[in-house]
């Protein structure tokens, strides 16, 4: 998990529309669902950690607030942070250097600060790293390049401490996993802001040696641990500033790193399908600075298929890939960036590819990812946060996609839907036509699923459909 290099200042320019309509539709469902009506001044900001807080959604989604932060949080996710709880817990790091987790209770989110490193954190993995623990724990960095291991206990409090030190060495990516068959137990690896690539390992009694072992002369972004084509280990896929895609695979002198791709932009984000590849093939979804978004694929013998899917906005900075749609033969991802607006990506079999905006925040997104967090519906859900200083949940309503009886009355999304319905009518009835909030559809030329030569930005006069040879390096 990665951040990239930002202002730190948190931004409030975002779609003055949708925020207008947020607070004010906010203060509807309040007096609705609250019964008394007050004043606006002395309405108080909806809690998280008291109730489920909607907010406005489009296309048939739910969003809801799980966490506000004064600064940008520009990472967030799940995690299994206290093993007694069912339901997965969820992290956002901020632009202070705060790494807090949420405890979720009937769509209730509780925050539990851990560490405050003052300027931006934006990487974390959970790893069973440590021998002196049992369990799991958190390994977080950041701007400052400490690296700190968190320790999360069942009465809900937490030890850290920091593990690695590389000032000037803006942590990014790290990944964790058993990524090296010839030592045993799990692996954690650190990639700084100049490509340097250090292999945490536990030497005893609480200490730790760092070791660089390998250089990939770029920042990557973002990274991902999938097995092997053999199964015979771990493989970590990334993403970089210069454009690369890389494979790498740690080896017992450093680690195997082998270009698939070289594209003309950065690459920000990536994300793997759960399906959807011919036999089982790996698919995964990458992000480039420009707003194009590529779909590579991995043929059995190991070959690499590149697909265009999607010409947006410039500057996406998150991409998550699940089951969001009823039928599950549709493919679908969502992205989110600079735009504002998290939108959703689907294809179904033989047909192009459509775009549909689900969701606007109120200011610029930096992250995406994809959770389990509400057993209501057949699909899965999105967590979403950037400069805005929140994270928000994305989700089907009750009963998508599932032949069950759901309650008859309105909840708390119904009801706002209502309110922002009633404000769009009184829009219509003062401005004489209807406000346009559609989501846009979007179906490239050139077959099923993919751009003509040319009509893409910034991939010249390729097919959309190529296959290369990886490099290695």
């Amino acid at each position: 998990m990665t951040r990239d290099a930002i202002d730190g200042r948190r931004r409030r320019a975002g779609p003055a529309r949708a925020a207008r309509r947020g607070a004010s539709a906010l203060l509807l469902v309040g007096a609705l669902l609250g019964g008394a009506a007050a004043a606006q001044d002395d309405v108080e900001a909806p809690d998280p950690s008291k109730a489920e807080v909607p907010l406005p959604a489009l296309a048939g989604w739910h969003a809801s607030l799980v966490h506000e932060s004064e600064v940008g949080i520009w990472t967030c996710g799940t995690a299994d942070v206290w093993v007694q709880h069912g339901c997965p817990d969820v992290f956002g790091l901020d632009d202070k250097g705060r790494c807090t987790f949420l405890m979720s209770y009937s769509g209730k989110w509780t925050p539990y600060q851990t560490v405050e490193d003052r300027e931006w954190l934006g990487a974390l993995a959970q790893v069973d790293l440590d021998p002196r623990i049992d369990g799991h724990e958190f390994y977080v960095g950041g701007k400052r390049g400490n690296l700190y291991q968190i320790r999360a206990y069942r009465d809900r409090t937490f030890d850290a401490d920091i593990v690695m030190r590389v000032p000037g060495e803006e942590i990014h990516t790290i990944v964790g996993g058993d990524l090296l068959t010839s030592r045993p137990g799990d692996e954690v690896l650190v990639f700084t802001l100049h490509g340097d690539v250090y292999d945490v390992r536990p030497t005893g009694g609480g200490s730790f040696e760092t070791p660089r072992i390998a250089s990939v002369d770029a920042r990557i972004r973002q990274a991902l641990v999938l097995p092997t084509r053999d199964g015979a280990g771990r493989r970590i896929l990334g993403v970089s500033r210069s454009g690369q895609f890389l494979s790498m695979r740690m080896v017992d002198d450093g680690l195997d790193v082998v270009e698939l791709l070289a594209e003309p932009m950065g690459l920000g984000r990536m994300a793997a399908a759960p399906s959807h590849g011919a036999g089982g093939a790996v698919v995964v979804y990458v992000t480039r600075d420009d707003g194009v978004v590529l779909r590579l694929e991995e043929s059995a013998a190991g070959a690499w298929s590149r697909e265009v899917v999607y010409a947006g906005p410039q500057g996406p900075r998150g991409i998550a890939a699940g089951r969001f749609h009823e039928d599950p033969a549709v493919e679908t991802l969502a992205v989110f960036g600079y735009s504002g607006r998290v939108q959703l990506l689907s294809r179904r079999p033989g047909a192009a590819w459509s775009a549909q905006t689900i969701f606007e925040d109120r200011d610029k997104g930096h992250w995406l990812g994809v959770a389990e967090l509400d057993g209501r519906n057949a699909t899965d859900e999105l967590l979403a946060s950037g400069y805005g200083g929140r994270i928000v949940l994305l989700s089907r309503p009750a009963g998508y996609g599932l032949d069950v009886a759901t309650d008859d009355r309105p909840g708390p999304h119904e009801v706002l839907e209502a309110a922002e319905a009633g404000e769009d009518a009184a829009a219509t009835d003062e401005a004489g036509d209807t406000p346009n909030d559609d989501a846009d559809t979007v179906e490239p030329t050139g077959g099923a699923g993919g751009a003509s030569a040319g009509d893409t930005p910034g991939v010249g006069r390729s097919p959309s459909r190529t296959r290369f040879i990886p490099r290695r390096l």
